[in-house]
């Protein structure tokens, strides 16, 4: 329990928090290591105000598409790395991801989520003709990718074909932390010169980290923070960290929703106009993750748009939620569940607001 001084010392925090955009080192751990009912109400509260100052009551919806579960690295973490035979390998086709594409914008969603694995089949020529078609079909509509990391050149022939948005998780901003996380073929220094290369390109870019990952301490995520200030993402998608049984951090605890929530609420009052995702990841480990993430002030919302078929293949971690549920159910619960928070799911691309354009 904290006392009633160290309770209006934390208040004070997330004032300045919402004042400043910034706290020092020490005032953001602070924050963060406060588990207090009272005190995430409160954060949450002001977090709210912000964004609503820029979104309103709006939530956007973000239909995602698993197009693969093929990979080319070894995370240690997740369970569709390269090295893990006990799972079921798939490609979707193109006709098949189109179809996604045109279910989708039928129920409402006019930006799809590209997102799979580090794949080699998708070449640059695959893409941007997959790209363009989608385009074609759907004008109105933005193109997300979240495929890892690839060269600055095939970024550029990507945006050229007509990608909007570029999600890329740098996971942990804390090299040694990564180098635990990674094998010694993947790079910290790439990733982040990955998403240097991707907002100089254009793209509205997303990145953002695990919650609770295995041999995190409140340290790294306070860089995390930094990190964020520094590169200034349109988009940041935070989720617990929750352990696949086919990796060697099987054993390890899920992240907590609480400190993800919470982290959520720093977030936007730190970068107030960022879009911010209620994620899977949070619903998974508390029924309620997504509602209690939209409180906290996230802004975007995420159902699967993947043929049922082929969900329980793509599983980064265990329990995922969601993953035998009709597109057309999930929409509806998911209207359902962001009505009960007194917001509201709204057919638009939903871009940031520095990339605003007339539906």
């Amino acid at each position: 329990m904290i006392n009633s001084g160290e309770k209006i010392e934390l208040r004070q925090l997330a004032d300045k928090l919402e004042e400043t955009n910034d706290l020092s080192d020490s005032e953001f751990a602070s924050v963060l290591l406060c588990d207090d009912p009272e005190f995430d109400e409160y954060l949450s509260g002001k977090a709210r105000n912000v964004r609503e100052k820029y979104y309103g009551k709006d939530v956007y919806l973000r239909g995602l598409i698993e197009f693969t579960n093929y990979c080319r690295n070894n995370c240690y973490y997740c369970g569709i790395r390269k090295s893990n035979k006990n799972i079921e390998r798939y490609r979707l086709s193109e006709e098949e991801i189109l179809s996604c594409c045109r279910r989708g914008y039928e129920l409402g969603f006019r930006t799809f989520v590209l997102q799979g694995g580090e794949d080699p089949y998708y070449t640059d020529a695959v893409m941007v003709q997959l790209i363009r078609e989608i385009k074609k079909r759907h004008p109105d509509c933005a193109v997300t990718l979240s495929i890892g990391e690839r060269e600055k050149e095939s970024y550029r022939k990507l945006f050229e074909a007509g990608a909007d948005r570029y999600l890329l998780r740098h996971e942990t901003a804390d090299a040694k932390h990564y180098e635990m996380l990674h094998p010694e073929t993947m790079s910290y220094k790439n990733r982040i010169q990955c998403l240097e290369d991707l907002k100089e390109i254009g793209y509205q870019v997303g990145c953002g980290m695990m919650v609770g990952s295995p041999g995190q301490d409140t340290m790294n995520l306070v860089k995390d923070l930094r990190f964020l200030q520094k590169i200034r993402p349109e988009m940041v998608g935070i989720g617990p960290f929750i352990p696949h049984h086919d990796t060697i951090f099987a054993g390890c605890r899920a992240g907590s929703a609480e400190l993800t929530t919470r982290l959520l609420s720093v977030i936007r009052l730190m970068l107030p106009d960022v879009l911010l995702p209620a994620t899977t990841a949070l619903g998974s480990v508390d029924a309620f993750g997504r509602e209690k993430g939209i409180l906290a002030g996230a802004n975007v919302v995420m159902p699967n748009l993947s043929p049922r078929e082929v969900r329980k293949k793509y599983l980064l971690y265990d329990n995922k939620i969601c993953i035998g549920d009709d597109a057309a159910a999930c929409i509806g619960c998911m209207s359902a569940r962001v009505s009960k928070t007194g917001y509201q799911l709204i057919v638009s691309r939903g871009d940031h607001v520095r990339f605003k354009r007339t539906e």
